[in-house]
């Protein structure tokens, strides 16, 4: 079952991003919770398919990493399980599908990256796949604030959670929009991630 926070507007997230790429055959809405990952998928203006998946942002930190940043082998480990949750859901995403979310965490990994602020952004797997280089950079050691990037175990987990996802299901891309009951975007705030 899907967070409350998410499920509340599920049907309102799919509609508003279906609106905005009406072009795609098929969306996929993409919501990474604390404690679970929701994926809306549908080819016409209502969802045919929401799947669960146990890893959340919080759920996923607290279960796998035990420094703050963590490891290279909390990271290394953690990726095989966040692997096998989402490809064992790979057959419900049709090839061709657009990738979109509605999700604040996400478009901060997406402004994190290089994307520019704005009601709808695109973040590239390669844009991503940079951040999460640098995020493992400080898992090395490096310091955070040196990336730029928050030191948090729940935005590692985010990072990942995301990466897997795009990787495995191949997406090229994610399109970041606006939540539908919000008027612009919100500034940075890597509160989300503590």
């Amino acid at each position: 079952m899907p967070e409350p926070s998410f499920q509340d507007d599920l049907s309102t997230r799919y509609r508003a991003a279906r609106a905005l790429v009406a072009d795609a055959a098929a969306l996929v809405l993409l919501y990474i919770g604390a404690e679970q990952t929701v994926v809306v998928v549908g080819l016409g203006a209502a969802p045919d398919a929401v799947l669960t998946l146990s890893v959340g942002s919080n759920k996923t930190a607290r279960d796998h990493f035990k420094h703050t940043p963590p490891s290279p082998l909390e990271l290394e480990n953690t990726i095989a399980t966040v692997e096998d949750e989402v490809t064992r859901e790979r057959h419900m995403v049709s090839a061709g599908a657009r990738l979109c979310t509605t999700d604040a965490a996400i478009r901060e990994i997406a402004r994190l990256s290089g994307v520019t602020e704005g009601a709808t952004m695109r973040l590239s797997l390669d844009a991503m796949e940079r951040t999460f280089d640098r995020f493992s950079q400080v898992s090395l050691g490096r310091p955070a604030s040196l990336e730029g990037l928050p030191a948090s175990n729940t935005f590692a987990a985010t990072l990942l959670i995301l990466r897997e996802f795009m990787h495995h299901l191949q997406f090229a891309d994610i399109t970041v929009l606006m939540h539908p009951s919000e008027g612009h975007p919100s500034p940075s705030n890597l509160s989300l991630f503590v």
